[in-house]
């Protein structure tokens, strides 16, 4: 369980291939508390840590995940937003995160504005997508890049779904939101709350 409020960014040092398999290696910015089987969200993907050696540690993604999400597109170099996972007694700055991504998104728009950072994403909508709770709504929360954020102007047309996001200029600078451009794809998760109760509604 995670709150979508970022810690660090690691980069990607190392990807190896292994049949359906990635495995990714990472400058660890936990080298005193990074420990074996620890639950780590990447770009809000909860992956398991499976071996850490001094400065670097290397977690896996199977394949169900690569299709899923946008780690498949990581090259050496890249930058990803790192949380650890809540302890009970954290504060939840952010909104409820599971670490499992929905879907990914398209970056269709970027500027700067009075002095932060807005951004509109596309992404797939489908009737039966929205049945399953895959949408925003106006002020609720979404989970971009494993970011808590507050939606702005969520809309649907023509089976594509859209929402923007303003980050202040913190968010942008501590994040990998500062290398985001019309383009880039990154993950989405929605708000599970919202998932709960679109699957309530059809049972009901």
């Amino acid at each position: 369980m995670f709150s979508g409020i970022i810690e660090q960014m690691a980069q990607v040092v190392k990807i190896e291939q292994e049949q359906g398999n990635k495995h990714f290696t990472l400058r660890n910015p936990y080298p005193a508390t990074m420990g074996i089987d620890q639950s780590i969200a990447h770009n809000g993907v909860c992956l398991t840590v499976v071996k850490n050696e001094g400065d670097l540690y290397t977690v896996t993604a199977m394949q169900e995940t690569l299709n899923r999400t946008n780690l498949d597109q990581l090259k050496e170099g890249d930058w990803v937003n790192l949380e650890r996972a809540m302890s009970m007694d954290k504060l939840l700055d952010g909104h409820i995160v599971q670490g499992h991504v929905d879907q990914t998104a398209r970056c269709i728009d970027v500027h700067e504005t009075d002095g932060s950072w807005y951004y509109r994403f596309e992404y797939e909508s489908t009737p039966e997508m929205i049945k399953r709770g895959y949408f925003c709504v106006d002020k609720g929360s979404v989970s971009i890049n494993g970011v808590s954020l507050t939606v702005c102007e969520p809309d649907v047309k023509n089976d594509k779904g859209y929402v923007s996001v303003c980050i202040i200029p913190y968010t942008h600078e501590v994040t990998n939101f500062k290398y985001i451009q019309v383009g880039t794809i990154v993950n989405l998760e929605f708000d599970i709350i919202g998932k709960y109760i679109a699957r309530m509604h059809q049972l009901i």
